[in-house]
């Protein structure tokens, strides 16, 4: 990968963590903006659900922090790009699918085929 591409990809990870890590604080405050009181359940029962769907999104938001950061300190080992099960070089076009995957699309393509037939 050449200097061009991996700053693409450097500011593409730094605006997808700006992003992730926003919409996060605004996740927290929306949770902790509503203490409203429910006479009737079924409406409390709605908003616990909208609350777990809300802390879903969030857990998931937090892994994609996680992982932005380890691609980031991937670029600045220069181990970026480089598929970690067999080394090759990982293609431009999954990486712009996908920035911060660890494996190329033949190594993906077998985990999730040792996991199927696994019933992971």
């Amino acid at each position: 990968m050449d200097q061009q591409q991996l700053e693409y990809f450097r500011n593409l990870l730094t605006s997808m963590l700006a992003e992730a890590q926003q919409k996060g604080d605004s996740t927290i405050e929306e949770l902790t903006d509503s203490n409203e009181i429910f006479a009737d359940p079924a409406d409390r029962a709605t908003v616990e659900s909208d609350r777990a769907f809300t802390l879903r999104i969030r857990d998931r938001e937090r892994r994609l922090i996680k992982k932005i950061r380890e691609a980031l300190v991937r670029m600045d080992n220069g181990t970026y790009g480089i598929c970690e099960e067999c080394g090759e070089e990982i293609g431009v076009s999954r990486l712009k699918a996908r920035p911060v995957t660890r494996l190329c699309i033949n190594c993906k393509s077998k985990q999730e085929e040792d996991e199927r037939l696994r019933g992971d």
